[in-house]
């Protein structure tokens, strides 16, 4: 199974490099920057030349592979934070498929709002059920999110975030079983992406170690029954050098 992992376009926070402040966005959209590296990212993985598919992480080869554009992805699956769900759509609009919007993939910490006043740190729910499908009609939403929301917390602790890269990695081995050759992208978050890479390649969690990725970055993972290739990480062949956030 090939696993595309995709971080979002450039977001509101990401721009003004916002951590702990008053004018932090809880859930931000994508900057004016941002809907242009999600239009690259989009057309790339319909149009783009794949060099990776003429040789598998085994050693295979497949001839016609130079001959072929786009990335062929079966899946899509999106967090629902705002920036996820505006890239995927994207996506969506190039490639016709149709993203799942997908709880556990969500970045780190939550929705969550830290004032510097007497409220200190509130927990927002993030986007209904209906507010999702208003903007995205074509989304499918997981179970996980309600007509209240899908978050319920305050700030994440970095462990949960840890245990979730976990479950979702178990997840993506198990498809790699029980469907082989499903090509699978996710668009996900810097710190989940992270985990997640740790989790796939058994790597104890930490963050002295960083897996860093820029805004529509594409990391490959080739999962197999008993044996993972991490193919590369952190490309953006598909944006311009000003583009690269």
């Amino acid at each position: 199974m090939e696993l595309l992992i995709i971080r979002h376009a450039q977001s509101k926070n990401n721009a003004s490099m916002i951590i702990n402040s008053k004018d932090r966005v809880y859930d931000p959209p994508l900057t004016e920057l941002g809907h242009e590296q999600a239009r690259a990212l989009a057309r790339h993985l319909c149009e783009g030349h794949n060099p990776d598919a003429i040789v598998d992480a085994l050693g295979r080869r497949e001839p016609e592979a130079r001959r072929h554009r786009g990335f062929q992805i079966d899946r899509l699956y999106c967090s629902p934070m705002h920036r996820s769900l505006q890239t995927a759509r994207y996506i969506h609009e190039a490639t016709g498929l149709r993203p799942k919007v997908w709880v556990d993939i969500h970045e780190h910490g939550g929705v969550y709002q830290e004032y510097e006043d007497e409220r200190g740190i509130i927990g927002y729910p993030g986007r209904t059920r209906q507010e999702i499908l208003e903007e995205f009609p074509n989304f499918e939403i997981s179970d996980g999110i309600t007509d209240e929301g899908w978050w319920t917390g305050t700030v994440e602790e970095i462990s949960a975030a840890y245990g979730r890269a976990i479950k979702v990695a178990n997840f993506f081995q198990q498809l790699a079983q029980d469907e082989p050759d499903c090509r699978v992208a996710i668009v996900s978050h810097g710190t989940f992406i992270d985990a997640l890479i740790k989790a796939l390649i058994n790597q104890l969690p930490s963050q002295r170690i960083w897996f860093h990725h820029h805004n529509t970055a594409m990391t490959r993972i080739d999962i197999y029954d008993s044996y993972v290739a991490l193919r590369y990480i952190n490309r953006v062949d598909h944006l311009t050098p000003d583009m690269i956030s």
